[in-house]
């Protein structure tokens, strides 16, 4: 038996030493996607004993607030030149050890001013991290020739649920500064374990390969983009702002409304929001095998509409069920159209373009909240949140006319027969265009 099993073991062995793991790759920027939404909801659920410790009051707690935004902001244009410079991967690394080191200084401000600066830290490093992810991603993809985007913001999403329970459970027992630097210590180690691999030599042959988007250095940093490139990128990028404008608007008003308007306890306000995520994640899980089966049209198009239909729901709902069904509903409609809206970006121009997208979609999370407060105070929570329900319908109707944007290879030139939603197989409801005519 030895002798039989020996020659194909020693066979099989030679093959996984001389083939570079793309699988292993892409393992290791899951993980930098889910160490992403672990940290961040680290913080996130220390919020009001930070705001406590500093004695801010709710004014100037949303001032400190806006500095995690407009750092997260500031930055991602920046990032995206820096990623063309020095390489995404690299990016992912550094700002990876950066969110890490940050992540404690929220729990050192003595004021709220000291608060807001050091959330503007925390946000330059949290945005630095996510447009060099999505980056490496969009390299990912094109090797494997399959819309993958959304397993990764599935990750994203499965670390941030984990990051706000292991918070909540240590939130009893340690005080915000041990608690959030335990985290930090976790994103360290995490990111001392998966970095290297990410870094090798190997993994840059693997993505410099004949089926990736384009080779770091391909794009310069003086190149001027095409008209039609900065078409692409604006399009998806007002569908990241759509989805993400809703997603900031549940996130932080949605609990309220359960409150205020359905009378329901604080537990269950707090289901709300965790409705939303645990459907978004879900979402997200299967995004691939529905862009591969259905087509970017049809589910960026479904999802803006079950999105509008899930807010309007949330907002109007005469009981508590069918408002937590309205939050799955809309979790599940905007599950993939960040993601697609990163993975077109970078395909038009790479970092850059995933830069742009995502300053698009962050700025989502930016004006949301203060619109829905501001309509609060004019006209009434529940009818302002019915209000902002249409701009996912708008995320629905830019999805069809994405349908007749041209794609470009990395030079900006147009490919021929080739369209950002079709794919031989299945026409112009196909798969994302990488599954069909990668260069």
């Amino acid at each position: 038996m030895y002798r039989r099993l020996a020659p194909r073991l020693l066979a099989v062995g030679a093959l996984a030493h001389q083939a570079p793991s793309l699988g292993r790759v892409r393992g290791c920027l899951t993980t930098f996607f889910a160490l992403d939404g672990f940290l961040f909801a680290s913080w996130a659920v220390r919020v009001p004993a930070v705001k406590a410790h500093v004695g801010a009051s709710p004014a100037a707690l949303g001032l400190a607030l806006l500095g995690l935004s407009a750092g997260s902001i500031a930055t991602m244009t920046l990032s995206g030149a820096l990623c063309r410079r020095v390489g995404s991967r690299n990016v992912v690394i550094v700002s990876a050890v950066a969110l890490s080191g940050a992540l404690v200084l929220p729990a050192l401000a003595p004021t709220a001013l000291a608060l807001g600066l050091a959330l503007a830290v925390l946000g330059m490093a949290y945005g630095a991290l996510n447009v060099s992810m999505n980056s490496v991603a969009v390299d990912i993809m094109a090797a494997v020739r399959r819309p993958i985007m959304p397993s990764f913001h599935a990750a994203w999403s499965f670390g941030g649920l984990a990051g706000a329970g292991v918070g909540g459970l240590l939130a009893p027992h340690l005080s915000p500064r041990p608690g959030l630097a335990v985290m930090a210590a976790c994103g360290l180690l995490v990111t001392a374990v998966v970095g290297p691999p990410l870094l090798s030599p190997a993994t840059g042959r693997v993505l410099a390969g004949p089926a990736a988007a384009g080779p770091p250095g391909q794009e310069t940093a003086g190149a001027r983009l095409p008209a039609r490139a900065w078409l692409v990128i604006v399009t998806f990028g007002l569908i990241a702002l759509c989805s993400s404008f809703g997603e900031g608007s549940i996130a932080d008003w949605g609990a309220l409304h359960l409150r205020q308007d359905l009378h329901a306890s604080a537990g269950l306000a707090a289901s709300g929001y965790a409705a939303f995520a645990v459907a978004e994640a879900c979402g997200r899980l299967a995004g691939t095998r529905l862009l591969s089966w259905l087509g970017q049209t049809r589910v960026l198009a479904g999802g803006g509409i079950a999105a509008f239909a899930g807010m309007l729901a949330t907002a109007l709902a005469p009981d508590l069920p069918v408002a937590l069904a309205g939050f799955a509903l809309t979790g599940l409609g905007v599950a993939n159209m960040f993601p697609a809206a990163m993975s077109q970006a970078g395909q038009a121009a790479g970092p850059r373009g995933v830069a742009a997208a995502s300053t698009f979609g962050y700025g989502g999370f930016l004006i949301g909240p203060p619109t829905i407060g501001l309509l609060a105070n004019a006209i009434g929570l529940r009818d302002g949140l019915a209000i902002m329900s249409v701009l996912a319908l708008a995320a629905a109707v830019l999805s069809l006319a994405a349908r007749r944007l041209p794609d470009l290879n990395e030079s900006g030139r147009l490919r021929p027969n080739c369209n950002l939603a079709s794919s031989p197989a299945q026409g112009r409801h196909g798969t994302l265009c990488v599954t069909s005519c990668v260069a």
